[in-house]
């Protein structure tokens, strides 16, 4: 049906960046928000930042003005850039999406999850 893709995680110093993409495929007509979620050893799952269909966004207090979501509608694509990345920031990401299906049903998917390591 509709499967989310992640990639870009890995290992990068302190004050680095990186940048991670996810990709839906499938039965898509439309996709609503889009968002990034976080969930690091022995925490919840939290959201990162989020993108409605209309472009509005919003962040965690804790990534505002470091990190920048945006969406390519055309590839049914997310991207979350992360600059200036902190030791804290290490996590699994998730990608997550509203999508319409071409039957007209509403599903939440979630991707597999990409690991970004920030050594100190």
């Amino acid at each position: 049906q509709v499967q989310l893709v992640e990639s870009g995680g890995g290992l990068v110093q302190a004050g680095g960046s990186l940048r991670l993409s996810c990709a839906a495929s499938g039965s898509i007509f439309n996709i609503n928000a889009m968002g990034w979620y976080r969930q690091a050893p022995g925490k919840q799952r939290e959201l990162v930042a989020r993108i409605r269909s209309g472009s509005n966004t919003n962040y965690a207090d804790s990534v505002k003005g470091r990190f920048t979501i945006s969406r390519d509608n055309a590839k049914n694509t997310v991207y979350l850039q992360m600059n200036s990345l902190k030791p804290e920031d290490t996590a699994v990401y998730y990608c997550n999406a509203g999508v319409v299906t071409t039957a007209q049903v509403y599903l939440e998917r979630w991707g597999q999850g990409t690991l970004v390591t920030v050594s100190s």
